[in-house]
Formats: structure tokens, C-alpha cells, sequence
């Protein structure tokens, strides 16, 4: 069974035939799919689909191009849809200095605000980070390593900084971009990290993996990345697609029928969940 951790099938780009695709998934082995919130329309759609399908799951979050819409009332309504039965995640949340469509300042006090609403629910997080990977690191070691753990979604920075979320209880996200022939920095962290710390991803409908590369992604293209890693590994496509089911249902606490382990949530704590003033 094949467990995408990260999917946008909310994005416009599914609206013609998301039904249709989304039939095809359990029949083609993909078990479970964690739909990401990235803008506060987007965290509703989530709710819908997860609610509309037994195998999708939501995650609650607002993505760092986006943190501008937020407020005290707004987050206040994220912590409410966190509680949610289906919600199995924050995310994805983080810092993106690519785009820098949220000024930096903006992006590290949401991305701070949004770790400690994942603290006071206990949920773990999805991680946005691109061009911002030491700014990234250091604000989950600082405020989020040691409590309630995620995923390192689309990982793209060094081997060495993979093995230290690694030792902080992170998981990486792979996807598309390990099939791609020039991504020789991904190959090396799939090599690098224990397999009992990788999931496998899409981020659909982006970064399809090869030969697919540039068309519209999905669940049903992740065999490829199972075969990609198991390539580097020296496994097999099976041993791979097994133990990154495993590790989806156990960072995303998943257990059989129940969904997830609904421990005691905490409250909305307001002021209190400011973040320190140096960030």
C-alpha cells in the first residue's frame, strides 16, 4: 500500500475530473493521501475532502506566501479545524524566500505562531522551505524540535542538515524530484537518511517525477519514486513501499480504524502563543 503524505487535490488544476481521479486511487494501491492546507480556502477544501473520502486526510495550515491573510481571529479558526477528526497535521507551513510574496519578518512570526498551535493541539507539522533552509532549521530547533514531530516536506537542502532533522525526530518528503536526472544533492539524502525516517510524496499537481516532468502529478505516479529510492537503496520497490506506509501512519499517527490517536488537545492560548522577540 502507497501513502501520499503531501497532495493539493484541491488545486484548481483537478476541478475538471477530480472525481474521476480520485476513484482511481484505492484500486491502484494508494491507501492514504494527506491533503495540505495552504491558504485558508485551501485548508476548507481539505476539510471537504477528507470528509468526502474514507482515505484522504486534512492538514490545517497556511502556507508562508500566504501568511499575510492571517489574524488573531483567523488563526483562532485554524486551532477549531485542527480538533477535527480527519485533521492529522499542521502544514504546510514555513518560510519561502524564492517567491518572498510575505516579507521575511512576516513569514519567521507566522511560521512561529502556526509550530506552537501544532504544540497546543499536538499534531505533528508539514514543513514549507525553500532558498531558506538555515533560517528554517533553526527556528524548528529552537521552537518545535522535541515535541510533536513531522515531515520535512520536499526536502531539498544538504545530506548533512537531513541527518540533523533526523536526530530532532523529523521525517524527509521525497517525491518527483529524486526520479530527475540532475538531482544529484536528493540522491545523496536518500542515500543518507535511516529509511525508517522517509515518506514519499507528490505535491501534486507539481514536480512529477520523470518521465512525467512538466504534466500534471498525482498519487498514481509515486510507484515511480517507490522504484527511484529502492534503486538507490538497494532494495526492493516492495520493501520501500512498505516501510514508507509505515512511517506515514506512524509520523501521522494513523492507526487502523480508529484514524488517529485522539489524545487531548490543548486550547487557543492567544497572546501566549506570540513568538519570541529575536524571530
Amino acid at each position: 500500500m502507497i501513502f501520499d503524505t503531501h497532495a493539493h487535490y484541491d488545486d484548481e488544476a483537478f476541478d475538471e475530473d477530480r472525481e474521476e481521479l480520485l476513484a482511481k486511487m484505492e484500486p491502484s494501491g494508494i491507501a492514504g493521501i494527506v491533503n495540505m492546507g495552504a491558504s485558508l480556502a485551501g485548508v476548507e477544501e481539505s476539510q471537504k475532502l477528507a470528509d468526502q473520502y474514507p482515505f484522504i486526510y486534512a492538514a490545517v495550515g497556511v502556507h508562508p506566501d500566504e501568511v499575510g491573510s492571517l489574524d488573531e481571529e483567523k488563526l483562532h479558526s485554524l486551532y477549531e479545524l485542527c480538533r477535527r477528526d480527519k485533521t492529522v497535521a499542521v502544514g504546510e507551513i514555513g518560510l519561502d524566500y524564492y517567491w518572498n510574496k510575505e516579507n521575511h519578518d512576516t513569514q519567521k512570526q507566522w511560521f512561529v505562531r502556526q509550530l506552537q498551535m501544532a504544540k497546543d493541539v499536538n499534531l505533528p507539522v508539514n514543513i514549507h522551505s525553500r532558498d531558506a533552509a538555515q533560517d528554517t532549521f533553526d527556528i524548528m530547533k529552537a521552537e518545535h524540535a522535541g515535541t510533536t514531530g513531522g515531515i520535512i516536506h520536499c526536502f531539498s537542502a544538504s545530506a548533512q542538515m537531513a541527518r540533523e532533522y533526523v536526530k530532532l525526530g523529523y521525517y524527509i518528503g521525497v517525491g518527483g524530484v529524486v526520479t530527475f536526472k540532475n538531482a544529484r544533492v536528493m540522491k545523496e539524502v536518500v542515500a543518507a537518511v535511516p529509511m525508517d525516517h522517509i515518506v514519499i510524496e507528490t505535491d501534486c499537481p507539481y514536480l512529477a517525477p520523470a518521465p512525467h516532468r512538466g504534466r500534471r502529478n498525482s498519487s498514481l505516479y509515486l510507484p515511480l519514486v517507490i522504484e527511484a529510492i529502492a534503486g538507490i537503496r538497494g532494495m526492493t520497490p516492495q520493501e520501500v513501499e512498505d516501510l514508507t506506509y509505515e512511517n506515514a501512519l506512524r509520523v501521522y499517527r494513523i492507526f487502523g480504524d480508529s484514524r488517529r490517536n485522539l489524545q487531548t488537545q490543548g486550547d487557543y492560548h492567544g497572546e501566549a502563543c506570540k513568538p519570541a522577540e529575536n524571530n
